[in-house]
């Protein structure tokens, strides 16, 4: 099995749903087996015996809160689908339904069901599953409680400044887990020169989710070729479009397109997992959202700018950007992939924002504090692109509010938008 054939069947996991309830209805009977055999080798105190008549009375009851649990639960996802493609971004639920705490909610009430229901049949006029009805007890207040905490999870992560916080904290992580391996090299062109002796097509059209850095390193290393990407993670390829070159020289194996080709996972959209272009997009488009005529909430686009913000401060101070050079142990170049610059994640996280909120006054001052704190705090060679973006800014202001009496304010800058501090204090030294 490829690396890509286990990228995609994991990452089929951990957005399925129906794999957790399942493991809890093959669990609850197999509980109960080993229940039955405690009730068999233990005494149990006559605190914790039952009568049968109430053994299956609280069985049955338990079997009944279960199902209208559960059934609550799935209503509330589907609410919260709804919530997400209206209010947010579509490209969220990719992160909302890999939620461990839905999963382990929906696990655990399918489990008590079939424990439950399983304890029932062992019910007789002359032998009661003691443990088992106990066990049932803990079970359901544990379904309760995670019910509870899911509950609280769902209704705070219907405010959109709570979905842009978790797909921050999402970008962070893959923007350092992917700055750990890669290398820049500006002399990439350099290093692949001449005609490539192998060109590998993809057999299937799909966004690339992921690539094998490892393996393709490792590849190229044990056969001494040099391996260039011709489209980077989050592209979309068509069928029979290049996706890899191979050069050097040295023979090429049969089977060559084939392994390189299971090194590079494709799929129906694309995923955060290398991909932090992605996580901004997703937070772009909570901005652009709130800023339509349908919704007209600029307070949630400056929310969502704050988290923006935070992102393109860590890119900002943190290489590489652009073509990016993998190495093999003896420091050879062996992988060679695009890279994005600081500038294409810029005008990504700020371009649109800017375009649909000329017209608001919180967006326009928010955006000149995110900038103007960005151009301080990025590496010198990430300046003029900040400085390009202020005076694109400058442009919008003049036109956007050309003879309008706000427009000395929507020249100026506040983190809060509006009414923080730094305009105060501005008004105050004027």
């Amino acid at each position: 099995m490829s690396w890509a054939v286990l990228f995609r069947v994991r990452e089929y996991l951990k957005g399925s749903l129906w794999y957790g309830p399942v493991a809890g209805a093959i669990l609850g009977p197999l509980l109960a087996v080993l229940t039955r055999q405690a009730d068999t080798s233990l005494t149990v105190p006559k605190a914790w015996q039952y009568a049968p008549s109430t053994a299956s009375t609280v069985l049955t009851t338990i079997v009944g809160a279960t199902v209208g649990l559960a059934g609550f639960v799935v209503t509330v996802t589907v609410l919260a689908i709804q919530m997400a493609t209206g209010t947010f971004s579509a490209r969220y639920m990719r992160i909302w339904y890999r939620d461990p705490l839905l999963k382990a909610t929906l696990a655990v009430l399918v489990g008590t069901l079939t424990f439950s229901f399983s304890l029932l049949r062992q019910v007789t006029g002359t032998q009661v599953p003691n443990i088992g009805v106990s066990v049932a007890g803990v079970l359901v207040v544990l379904s309760l409680v995670l019910f509870l905490l899911f509950f609280d999870r769902f209704v705070h992560r219907l405010r959109p400044v709570a979905v842009a916080a978790l797909v921050g904290r999402v970008a962070r992580r893959v923007i350092t887990t992917v700055t750990r391996v890669a290398v820049v090299d500006t002399a990439a062109d350099q290093i692949a020169a001449g005609a490539p002796v192998l060109m590998v097509s993809s057999q299937r059209d799909g966004s690339i989710q992921a690539v094998d850095v490892r393996g393709l390193v490792s590849w190229a290393s044990r056969h001494q070729h040099l391996i260039a990407m011709r489209a980077a993670v989050g592209d979309f390829v068509t069928t029979g479009q290049d996706m890899i070159a191979v050069f050097g020289g040295g023979d090429i194996p049969a089977k060559t397109s084939r392994q390189l080709r299971g090194m590079v996972a494709l799929g129906v959209e694309r995923t955060v997992e290398q991909d932090p272009a992605f996580a901004l997009r997703i937070m772009v488009d909570i901005a652009v959202k709130a800023l339509s005529a349908a919704i007209n909430d600029p307070t949630t686009a400056v929310q969502a700018l704050d988290h923006i913000s935070n992102v393109l401060r860590l890119l900002g101070s943190t290489p590489p950007h652009g073509p990016l050079t993998f190495r093999d142990r003896d420091g050879i170049p062996r992988l060679l992939m695009p890279g994005r610059t600081w500038d294409d994640y810029l005008t990504l996280a700020v371009t649109e924002i800017r375009e649909y909120g000329s017209s608001s006054i919180q967006v326009v001052r928010r955006l000149r504090a995110m900038l103007e704190d960005l151009r301080a705090s990025v590496r010198p060679e990430h300046r003029r692109a900040v400085e390009v973006e202020i005076k694109k800014l400058n442009a919008t202001v003049a036109t956007g509010f050309a003879g309008s009496v706000d427009q000395a304010q929507a020249q100026t800058r506040d983190t809060q938008g509006i009414g923080g501090p730094a305009a105060a204090t501005t008004a105050a030294a004027s």
